[in-house]
């Protein structure tokens, strides 16, 4: 898992709560807060997925394994 896949996660976590919590409340700026976190962590976790997918092709063409996949 890369970097902008992490982020993504916390990100998306991270507004869920807030949004969660603004529904709670009756607070519809942390309600809107919360979901443009959301959106943005979706959006950073899609990329870093995209950047593992590359670097899996470009590790079959190269013959090169990930890391973690020597690991397991």
């Amino acid at each position: 898992m890369n970097d902008d896949r992490a982020k993504g996660k916390v990100d998306d976590i991270k507004g869920r709560v807030k949004r969660q919590v603004g529904e709670w409340t009756g607070d519809e700026d942390l309600q809107a807060e919360g979901t443009a976190d959301q959106a943005k962590g979706k959006v950073q976790n899609a990329f870093g997925k995209v950047k593992d997918a590359a670097k899996d092709v470009k590790d079959d063409i190269t013959g090169n394994k990930r890391r973690d996949d020597e690991a397991a």
